[in-house]
């Protein structure tokens, strides 16, 4: 039987070299990596034990920048941005060339692009947006705890970020997401609102300049930031109160996220502000040790009394976090557990099955509290 062709694209950079290493160890090997160096490319393919992956050409900024390299592909994992400029080029590209599409990134704007072209699923392919960490593992984390924890969960608070170097990639897409990346052209989201009754609301919740929370070492910066997935998160789950923040450990990242508001208004080069922010990682990052954390707090009901359960998981990158997720999602789509059709991450992998793959790999450490802690043995007994 052939084996299916998958093309990881910007199989060099942060995310991509990784997921390149994630399809490796869920037993896919012969990649085809894309990209637009081909030594970076090349380095890639020799760290594979079998030396089998090929290295294509590939820019999805230039016109027809991507036909050699998702012609013949069965499904390709899309791992550049930025996210916000390129939409849907990418999946739309690999449907044009009949195979399937995993984006670590696209959100909204994305799937809105790809459902005015016509659903894929007329022609059996699957496309998976928001197969990362956040959006993505943001989500799959909550519902895998909402299963494990209370019987009916009503309040959640999530506290994510961490201290490790910002990609062109990332900082890009952090100054799109002021005006872009939501739903019907609006921002990614919106600061200092929160869930209540439901419902989002504005101007619930107020930022912390310096503080602490036990779950980041030091002290931090909290952003009270809304998202379309976290809203949508709370509708999956029922949810009357949803308070997510945003934490940054780094006083050099959070002093000029402050001022990007302004400075785009007020003309600056985006590319020259990707630099500083960039700089602004490296200089927080000096001499500490890099970590992402994820925190989520649930709390509802067991038996009829107030219950809660706690997760907390600890990484050494977001960067493979969103790798493992990205491959995580190609392996279902190569296996027919995902059906045709636009879909979002959180929405079609298994929790469970992304949590086992998390521990059983190294790639973060999760630890539950509350009513969620007797999963631990369980997964350990699974393991």
């Amino acid at each position: 039987m052939t084996k299916p062709v998958i093309g990881v694209l910007g199989a060099s950079g942060a995310v991509g070299r990784a997921a390149v290493r994630e399809l490796r160890t869920l037993g896919h090997t012969g990649l085809r990596l894309g990209g637009r160096t081909a030594s970076a490319l090349c380095a890639v393919a020799e760290e594979g034990p079998a030396g089998h992956d090929e290295t294509v050409w590939a820019d999805a900024t230039a016109p027809d920048g991507l036909r050699p390299f998702t012609e013949g592909c069965d499904i390709v994992l899309n791992c550049v941005g930025p996210t916000y400029r390129l939409r849907a080029t990418v999946a739309s590209a690999a449907l044009a060339a009949g195979a399937h599409c995993v984006d670590v990134a696209g959100d909204d704007p994305a799937a809105e692009d790809l459902l005015k072209g016509g659903d894929p699923a007329r022609d059996g392919r699957t496309v998976v947006l928001s197969a990362g960490a956040l959006p993505g593992l943001s989500s799959l984390l909550p519902r895998w705890l909402a299963g494990h924890g209370p019987d009916g969960a009503t309040a959640l608070t999530a506290y994510c970020g961490g201290l490790e170097t910002c990609s062109p990639t990332v900082a890009h897409d952090l100054m799109l997401s002021l005006t872009s990346g939501g739903a019907d052209g609006a921002a990614y989201g919106e600061a200092l609102a929160a869930v209540r009754g439901g419902r989002r609301v504005p101007r619930v919740l107020r930022t912390a300049e310096d503080t602490e929370h036990e779950a980041f070492p030091g002290r931090v910066a909290v952003q009270p930031y809304l998202s379309g997935e976290s809203e949508r998160l709370a509708t999956v789950l029922g949810l009357d109160r949803l308070d997510w923040y945003t934490v940054h450990p780094g006083p050099a990242v959070r002093a000029l996220l402050t001022l990007l508001p302004g400075r785009l208004a007020a003309g600056d080069d985006p590319d020259r502000l990707a630099e500083r922010l960039i700089l602004a990682a490296d200089l927080d990052l000096a001499g500490r040790k890099p970590y992402y954390v994820m925190d989520f707090a649930l709390a509802g009901t067991a038996s009829g009394r107030p219950a809660a359960a706690g997760l907390t998981l600890r990484a050494a990158s977001s960067y493979r976090l969103t790798a493992a997720v990205g491959a995580l999602a190609v392996d279902a789509v190569l296996r027919g557990g995902i059906p045709a059709g636009v879909h979002f991450a959180c929405d079609v992998l298994d929790p469970d099955t992304v949590v086992r793959h998390l521990r059983s790999h190294g790639a973060a450490d999760l630890r539950l509290t509350g009513a969620a802690a007797g999963a631990d043995q369980l997964e350990e007994g699974v393991l």
